[in-house]
């Protein structure tokens, strides 16, 4: 069984912002997968379920504000005894320009509070998929870059690379991180 978050904030305020792509990847690949990504509400998340490859997969969207991802995170992961090489978290990443992408496994948090948080209650050994979204201009504090809506320019340009995410997510689940490291790390951004 694997456990597949996106991260992001809850509420209609904050659906179309940088913050809430993993969100966005998730939502996709559950379509993809023919199941819905919010079937129920459960342990602070709204979650889905459904066969992939022919192993069982859930998805997570954690419905607590961002910095506090980590106990909706860490009570399904206990709830359905996924262990964490086995909990798929998918975040925006500022580190990386727009619609940059890499797949990782394990590390620090890199500044972004849902990863810090999910961290300090699971150790730090789960895969993940980061989402470039590139740093604010000049003059633009963090917050209110990540917090704010994707400019034109990016929303018109999100749906192939969210569908690289979701490509790149299922070979995590399929072929393990590694292979997705390879395959997903190495080629630019369309």
């Amino acid at each position: 069984m694997w456990l597949v978050v996106g991260l992001g904030n809850p509420g209609r305020r904050y659906r179309d912002t940088r913050h809430n792509v993993g969100f966005v990847v998730v939502h996709h690949l559950a379509e993809r997968w023919g199941f819905p990504a919010v079937a129920r509400s459960q342990l602070g998340a709204e979650v889905g379920e459904g066969i992939v490859d022919g192993v069982e997969v859930v998805t997570c969207l954690p419905q607590s504000f961002m910095n506090r991802s980590g106990q909706p995170v860490h009570s399904l992961a206990g709830y359905y005894q996924v262990p964490p090489e086995r909990v798929l978290v998918v975040h925006d990443d500022l580190d990386l320009g727009f619609g940059a992408l890499r797949c990782k496994q394990g590390g620090g948090h890199g500044g972004h509070n849902g990863l810090r948080d999910i961290i300090r209650l699971m150790g730090a050994d789960f895969p993940r998929v980061r989402f470039g979204i590139g740093r604010p201009p000049e003059g633009v504090e963090t917050a209110d870059h990540v917090l704010a809506p994707w400019l034109p320019d990016e929303a018109g340009a999100l749906p192939p690379l969210v569908d690289r995410a979701c490509e790149a997510a299922q070979a995590v689940l399929t072929q393990g991180a590694l292979a997705a490291m390879n395959r997903y790390n190495a080629r630019a951004a369309p």
